[in-house]
């Protein structure tokens, strides 16, 4: 595998030398390859928009909607209806929900583990949040610290695993409950806190909360609906969430790869307009959403999706290159070495095993 790689390296870097137009300087490759000037077909491509389904977006909550929309329904079902069973949460996992449920406080799984449960598929990580303050956790576990500034998590270190707890006390962004809570007919205060927890996230798929002692999974963005559409949208506005951790850009290419899914309009749009903001992440962030494109078993859909929404050149622009120079379009169904090399790879890591990014 290694020869194989090195030879596509070589390949790449040999035909970039004849491409017909300017590298963007990128985090991973800080110069610029002679004399190059645009002049390809297959990168003066651009997103139709026909491409993703039209559908209306209907997140309320958010103050600077212009209009107001219909709030999604919100949802509890059961998780056994929905296939998840206490089989699938990792044992360390296993040993954080007990460890601050012994000691009274709510605790539940967030995030993409829980889509991945509903899935069947196998979470990359699993999230806890609890009505615990990080102190409270801290105190109930002997190797724990606390990390950040800006949105400080949990470390809890069990059997050599590290689970990241998060406390609804200390969760992002802020609004006013008056004007934008608006649930079901006899909701208490810890629908309160989960539903503010969910709505503080990326993505509806992401935004599911499961109470592993209840057995209840709790919708209240839609994320069930758009699991059903196969599609990833954003809970708040696109372009504002975006603008708000442009992090976002490259996770939600990474979850449409890793699951088949596609981009709804709104979110495509943003994904394509706001591209270059990605620049000004950290290359240490840059990295760490590359190696969970690349290694983690979706590394060929993720080159396609980063080609076609214009990110690659921003990204790796030696590869977009190599794709340029073989007239690969924006939405070429073909092969070449390049994505066969990756699909090769994705056919030996998985979300519970990946390669280590030196071998991408």
């Amino acid at each position: 595998m290694a020869t194989a790689a090195a030879v596509g390296a070589a390949v790449i870097v040999r035909v970039s030398n004849r491409l017909q137009f300017p590298l963007p300087r990128s985090p991973f490759f800080p110069y610029h390859l002679p004399k190059a000037r645009i002049g390809c077909v297959a990168a003066l491509q651009t997103i139709d928009e026909s491409d993703y389904p039209a559908d209306r977006f209907n997140q309320p909550h958010h103050a600077s909607s212009e209009r107001k929309k219909p709030a999604p329904k919100w949802k509890k079902l059961s998780s056994e209806d929905l296939g998840i069973t206490s089989s699938m949460i990792a044992k360390p996992t296993k040993i954080v929900l007990n460890g601050l449920n012994r000691k009274g406080y709510e605790v539940y799984l967030v995030g993409g583990c829980v889509r991945d449960l509903i899935l069947s598929r196998v979470p990359k990580d699993f999230d806890v949040v609890t009505s615990a303050r990080l102190t409270e956790v801290l105190q109930t576990f002997p190797r724990c610290r606390i990390i950040g500034r800006r949105f400080p998590i949990c470390h809890v270190r069990v059997e050599g695993y590290i689970v990241e707890v998060s406390s609804f006390s200390t969760r992002g962004r802020k609004f006013k409950k008056d004007s934008s809570y608006e649930g079901a007919t006899g909701c208490d205060e810890k629908d309160y806190s989960r539903w503010k927890d969910c709505v503080r996230r990326d993505f509806t798929i992401n935004g599911l909360i499961f109470d592993p002692f209840g057995k209840i999974v709790y919708d209240y963005t839609g994320g069930l609906e758009d699991m059903k559409k196969a599609r990833v949208r954003t809970i708040i506005p696109a372009e504002e969430s975006f603008e708000e951790d442009c992090a976002r850009i490259l996770r939600a290419i990474r979850i449409a790869a890793r699951l088949g899914f596609h981009l709804d309009r709104e979110t495509a749009k943003a994904v394509k307009s706001l591209s270059t903001s990605i620049l000004r992440l950290d290359k240490t962030r840059l990295m760490m959403e590359m190696n969970y494109m690349l290694a983690y078993g979706s590394a060929e859909a993720s080159l396609r999706l980063l080609w076609k929404f214009g990110l690659l050149e921003i990204l790796l622009p030696v590869q977009a290159a190599y794709l340029v120079a073989n007239g690969f379009r924006r939405r070429d169904k073909r092969s070449n070495m390049l994505l066969s090399l990756f699909s090769n790879l994705d056919k030996l890591v998985a979300p519970d095993r990946p390669c280590h990014c030196s071998i991408w």
